[in-house]
């Protein structure tokens, strides 16, 4: 399994429809959705279901500068993390990390 080199990582990158989306259906700005990367309880996990072969997909689960427990899905782009989604992380992903 790649690692993330986190040292590496110098932003984030967005693509528009994504975070229109992001805002729009679930009340999360860009600003919120990065500042789960920064959150004390950060849990990063691999995304097989959705990673390919030239690409692995993560997901961020975080509380975010808002106290809300997001969830965010992620790629690299090397430097930049490239947000595809930030939402309310669900039910079952709040029991299943402690949130």
């Amino acid at each position: 399994m790649r690692l993330i080199d986190w040292s590496s990582i110098t932003g984030f990158q967005w693509d528009e429809a994504n975070a229109t989306k992001s805002h729009e259906k679930h009340s999360i700005g860009c600003p919120e959705a990065e500042s789960v990367f920064l959150a004390v309880d950060l849990r990063v996990l691999k995304d097989p279901k959705h990673s390919a072969p030239t690409e692995t997909c993560w997901h961020a689960l975080g509380t975010s500068s808002h106290a809300r427990p997001l969830s965010i899905a992620f790629t690299i782009h090397a430097p930049l993390i490239r947000i595809i989604s930030a939402r309310r992380m669900n039910t079952r992903e709040r029991k299943s990390h402690g949130y």
